[in-house]
């Protein structure tokens, strides 16, 4: 038995999953003809309140998609510090837009009202225009952290004050949802969908744009969907093109998307649940140094200096267990669907025993 712990990209399609792949109707996507490309895109428009949607292979291209058609080349994008557009694309927000990043440092990954402001160049002829904020929600380098809806607001309300962009990168923005939603156990699936639901149309209403991952806690094998006015994702659709991610018969990921939409955003408290497990055993354990908070699905703790993590994570992996060096001394690991109960009592002994 493999314990995959590195991210929660690496999960394979359920059975439903593969049925609703192999059973999709297809078309060319680029030709404007891909029924279930066009679905997906309308289904999570409509999740969010956004007039449209354009599919993508990745949670990055959406992300520096956004960007281009939000700024014009010696711009400037003011985000966190842990902001994966400026940590984890490649150095996209340059290479791709010709924009630069004003990096600020949030609470846990999450900026304030008044930074903004307090980042927003004057309208001088030597400085860079202040043009858009993103945010991510929830952060990867923070820990799994999140915004509240009223966080959000706050920050939006300062961009709509100033004349910037707000952009989303909701790379796991079912995972704050399904925290900000009361969904006791009294409560159906249903019931809960239908809190999602609103929580998802309350945030939608923030944003310019918003990227939504389909390929990390929600299970699909790959794809990003951005979502945004009509005009926005016309705009949007050309510069696809040009980062050459165009693609024909797009069908049968596309229906994994709508599959793990409609199945897999109420299961991931269970991914949280078991994260926090985790935080609660290695708490405990004496060579760790420090832990992050843990909030949702992902789980950061920082090794004794006495321990060389490469070290560490090639014990784990003598055990089975993949992990990720998360710098200099952190180690990552990453709940979702394909991590079980089973799973977890066996990464409870092989940390107990190192």
């Amino acid at each position: 038995m493999i314990i995959d712990l590195r991210s929660d990209t690496v999960t394979k399609p359920t059975k439903g999953m593969l049925e609703a792949m192999f059973s999709a109707e297809v078309g060319d996507d680029v030709f404007g003809e891909e029924p279930t490309v066009s679905a997906l895109e309308e289904k999570a428009a409509k999740l969010f309140g956004k007039e449209a949607g354009l599919y993508c292979p990745s949670g990055t291209m959406t992300n520096q998609i956004a960007i281009k058609v939000h700024t014009q080349p010696g711009d400037e994008v003011l985000c966190d510090t842990t902001a994966h557009i400026y940590n984890y694309e490649g150095g996209g927000i340059a290479f791709n837009s010709g924009v630069q990043a004003k990096l600020i440092q949030g609470d846990r990954g999450r900026i304030a009202p008044e930074q903004i402001i307090e980042n927003i160049n004057p309208d001088y002829d030597w400085l860079t225009r202040t043009q858009l904020v993103c945010i991510e929600n929830t952060g990867n380098k923070a820990g799994g952290s999140y915004y509240t809806v009223e966080q959000m607001q706050s920050l939006a309300e300062v961009c709509k004050n100033n004349s910037l962009r707000y952009h989303l990168d909701g790379a796991r923005i079912f995972n704050a949802i399904t925290e900000l939603v009361e969904n006791g156990s009294d409560l159906s699936n249903g019931e809960i969908k239908s809190r999602i639901n609103a929580k998802a149309l309350e945030i939608g209403s923030c944003f310019d744009s918003i990227s939504v991952c389909l390929s990390k806690g929600l299970g699909a094998p790959v794809g990003s969907v951005l979502l945004g006015t009509n005009d926005f994702i016309k705009k949007a659709r050309k510069v696809r093109k040009v980062f050459g991610g165009g693609m024909r018969q797009a069908g049968y990921i596309a229906a994994a998307g709508i599959y793990a939409l409609d199945n897999h955003i109420v299961r991931l408290k269970e991914d949280h649940k078991r994260a926090g497990h985790l935080a609660g055993i290695i708490k405990g354990l004496g060579y760790v140094d420090n832990l992050l908070p843990v909030e949702t699905n992902i789980v950061i703790f920082n090794l004794d200096k006495k321990i060389k993590p490469e070290s560490f994570i090639r014990t784990l992996a003598e055990n089975n267990i993949k992990a990720s060096g998360f710098g200099k001394q952190a180690v990552r690991f990453v709940t979702h669907l394909d991590f079980t109960d089973q799973m977890l009592d066996e990464v409870e002994k092989v940390l107990k025993k190192y």
